[in-house]
């Protein structure tokens, strides 16, 4: 069993295809191959259920795939320690967040990194949490800013901040004039809302009951109909500004540009007030933990969420 054998079967793992696994290692497929069937006759069990359409794992081979991937992350660690002094920020960190922080977080964090480690490259993804924890487990991300509950075997989870929800609304309309709303109060609205598979949106839900309620017994007949769905944060913005409904918005993605007082308004929620927490993942065996450092420092610089509470939501932005 080598190093280079059991790379090859992460790789196939993660491509489920000879041929691309075989360019990610820069090998040929006869090669990867003969390699992946040699490991697997050391072994004694099949890795893969090989069809001329597909190629999936076997319940032997995850077990044994996972493993394999945290040999390679100690490997990484054996040579960072082999390499006395190296310098931790030098080398590319890979960074990913969901989508409804990455553009309100990454134009803030992105200045505060490059002054902590100037040396360091950073890429940065924004993806659905589903995919950005799969990423993290096959070591294509290094870290990934998530929001809370998120547990994954052998990752650290840490805490960043809290962010409260607000509304959003047309400036005209009947809700504007309150100081501060209530989540029944907007059970009763045209809600836009993000489609299936954004947890903000199951947030938004979990945090305001009376809305479950309204999304799970409305009759279909009802007017108005309660939930519009967007496909992102910016579309139901724009949604909101034509007057098509109302919605619940991140702190940070509300107050991310202002508006003036007669196109949109923003109004906070009455005590006690939802909200979720944005923490920082990244995988135990990661070998670079000052890049981790200096990524959770400048996510705390940052300050986000104090600069946004500045701008006084209760009020309406005025441009």
């Amino acid at each position: 069993m080598t190093l280079t054998e059991l790379r090859y079967v992460v790789t196939l793992a993660r491509e489920k295809h000879f041929g691309r696994a075989a360019e990610r290692c820069h090998v040929s497929q006869p090669t990867l191959s003969v390699a992946v069937k040699k490991l697997e006759e050391e072994l004694g069990v099949p890795l893969f259920e090989r069809s001329k359409s597909s190629i999936r794992v076997t319940e032997s081979g995850e077990r044994i795939i996972e493993q394999a991937q945290r040999v390679l992350d100690q490997v990484g660690v054996i040579r960072d320690m082999a390499q006395d002094g190296k310098n931790q920020l030098n080398s590319p960190l890979k960074v990913g967040a969901i989508y409804t922080i990455g553009p309100y977080l990454f134009p803030h964090l992105l200045p505060e990194l490059r002054r902590a480690a100037p040396q360091m490259p950073l890429y940065i993804e924004e993806d659905y949490t589903a995919n950005l924890r799969q990423k993290l487990r096959h070591s294509e991300l290094d870290a990934i800013i998530v929001a809370l509950p998120f547990d994954e075997p052998e990752v650290v989870t840490l805490p960043l901040y809290d962010e409260p929800f607000v509304v959003l609304l047309p400036a005209g309309h009947p809700l504007a004039g309150e100081a501060e709303l209530t989540a029944e109060q907007l059970s009763r609205e045209q809600l836009l809302l993000l489609g299936p598979g954004h947890c903000f949106r199951d947030q938004v839900l979990e945090s305001c009951p009376p809305l479950v309620e309204t999304v799970t017994n409305r009759p279909q007949s009802a007017t108005p109909a309660l939930v519009t769905e967007g496909s992102s944060l910016e579309t139901i913005r724009h949604m909101v500004a034509s007057g098509l409904g109302i919605t619940v918005l991140p702190l940070s993605a509300a107050t991310a540009m202002q508006y003036r007082e007669d196109i949109l308004v923003v109004r906070p929620f009455v005590a006690p007030v939802p909200y979720r927490t944005v923490a920082l993942a990244w995988r135990v065996t990661f070998p670079r933990p000052k890049a981790i450092d200096v990524l959770r420092l400048a996510a705390g610089q940052c300050r986000v969420m104090e600069k946004a509470r500045d701008e006084t939501p209760a009020a309406s932005l005025s441009a």
